[in-house]
């Protein structure tokens, strides 16, 4: 379908190297406050007597949150701008995360993970807008790499760091402390980011006509099919080698970050291939879809898991994986910024999440009955199923990477 809005020229900025900077480390803390949960988990659950049915419960409580939020964020960040609406959204969450030291049951932790989603919604849309507005489109998927790769660092940090606060202190300051992150943050992005000017007779588009856009929900796809991978291993990995393999939480925190890391080589090998090919005469579309692919032949290491002879066989397979589903994120900024303009690239970015999140709280409630029932077999099979299908998903209804216009 034709779609009447142009973009503006792109504002080269000479401090976008800063900004993204920035935007690297709202995503780090971002992830660094999701992520204290799921490294604490083996001992609320203890303390607390939790099933895995239980915990899945309190996780999709944080999907729910996250997911509810995503369009109203793009909305906000697409309205208001970067400039404020990504300090009100960092304040919000850093609130939430440190109110799940006060938390002590189900409902409890479910409310203030909630809360926590509802911050966290808009992050991820307001690097995408700000990426459309800054960076050439021979740097977008680079710079999405590297803003992406923040939430990487953030996953790589955790564990040593979360885990070393909440055995040697308690697990409530472990929620504690990473709050001050992000209060710190604001402070330095509002004195760097001033945010983009409107360009003459530029409008503020409807939102309704992007749903009628197939590339729309090509890419709402690509997203809700990929992303639900990261949040597995996010919120499941530290639960399966301490329960399946055996790991102490001491080990857990040395070895636990090892895939995140893989995962962070992805996000900056998957933006560097689209930018080499692009800078080699090869068109988006080839340089978006060949990242893409080899993602893929990457996440298929998923399915070997189960199987894997030791712990480390089985973390090796892992950290492949996630190097795989690591190119996911930047290609997808890359992509979704040739095809659409910076005035709606925030809401667009919103609705892909709205889909990942639905998938995620769909798999994640999935996840904890299959455990509890069978086994890690199918989830780790599913994990190698769903970029396969979101590569599907790319060629078949986005079809091709490139403006769309009139």
């Amino acid at each position: 379908m034709a779609y009447r809005y142009y973009t503006s020229p792109v504002t080269v900025d000479r401090r976008r190297w800063a900004i993204l900077a920035l935007l690297f480390f709202s995503i780090t803390i971002n992830l660094l406050d999701r992520q204290v949960l799921s490294l604490v988990a083996p001992m609320l659950r203890d303390r607390f007597q939790l099933s895995n049915t239980q915990y899945s419960y309190i996780v999709t409580a944080f999907l729910l949150g996250l997911t509810l939020s995503q369009v109203p964020a793009g909305i906000l960040i697409d309205r208001w701008g970067a400039r404020w609406g990504l300090p009100l959204l960092l304040l919000w969450w850093s609130a939430a995360n440190a109110l799940h030291a006060a938390a002590s049951s189900v409902g409890s932790f479910s409310l203030f993970r909630f809360l926590l989603g509802m911050g966290e919604s808009g992050n991820y849309s307001a690097g995408v807008k700000v990426i459309a507005e800054r960076f050439p489109a021979r740097e977008r998927a680079l710079a999405g790499g590297i803003f992406n790769t923040g939430s990487v660092v953030g996953a790589l940090m955790a564990p040593p760091v979360i885990v070393w606060i909440a055995t040697r202190h308690n697990w409530q300051l472990a929620f504690l402390l990473p709050s001050v992150l992000g209060l710190a943050w604001i402070v330095p992005w509002l004195l760097v980011y001033r945010g983009q000017p409107a360009a003459p007779g530029e409008t503020q588009p409807a939102f309704a006509p992007l749903l009628r856009i197939r590339q729309v929900w090509g890419f709402l796809l690509v997203r809700a099919l990929g992303g639900p991978v990261n949040h597995f291993y996010w919120y499941w990995l530290p639960e399966y080698l301490r329960r399946e393999r055996g790991f102490s939480m001491d080990q857990i925190g040395v070895w636990a970050g090892l895939p995140f890391f893989f995962a962070g080589l992805g996000n900056v090998a998957g933006g560097w291939l689209s930018s080499f090919l692009l800078r080699r005469g090869a068109t988006p579309d080839r340089a978006r879809k060949t990242a893409f692919c080899a993602g893929l032949a990457c996440c298929l290491a998923s399915a070997g898991v189960p199987g894997a002879p030791s712990g480390a066989a089985a973390l090796a397979l892992i950290s492949v994986a996630s190097f795989g589903i690591g190119v996911y994120p930047a290609t997808w900024i890359g992509a979704a910024t040739d095809v659409f303009p910076r005035q709606v690239a925030a809401r667009v970015a919103g609705l892909a999440g709205l889909g990942e999140g639905i998938v995620n709280i769909v798999l994640t409630l999935a996840t904890g009955v299959v455990v509890d029932r069978y086994s890690y077999y199918p989830v780790f099979a599913g994990a190698a199923l769903l970029p396969a299908l979101a590569v599907a998903a790319l060629f078949v209804v986005v079809r091709r990477v490139e403006p769309v216009r009139v």
